[in-house]
């Protein structure tokens, strides 16, 4: 019985396995992948973003150090 028990949990398992795998091969065949068009523009996007990004922490960090150096200037 024992010996049973043991076979059928391991064919059950591969049975999971296999079920899972056939699953996410059905989910792959849905997506729908961008054209080059729309890539090349959301690059543009996020390029652009990062570049605005980038120059306004620049500038604070720009006016942050003029206003230490004012503080430190003071102290001295």
């Amino acid at each position: 019985m024992s010996e049973a028990k043991k076979t059928n949990a391991f064919v059950a398992f591969f049975k999971k396995i296999a079920k899972f795998l056939r699953d996410c091969k059905g989910e792959l065949k849905k997506i729908v992948w961008p054209t080059p068009k729309a890539t090349f523009k959301n690059m543009g996007v996020v390029l652009a973003a990062v570049i605005a990004i980038g120059l306004f922490v620049f500038g604070l960090d720009t006016v942050f150090m003029q206003l230490l150096n004012l503080v430190m200037d003071v102290a001295v």
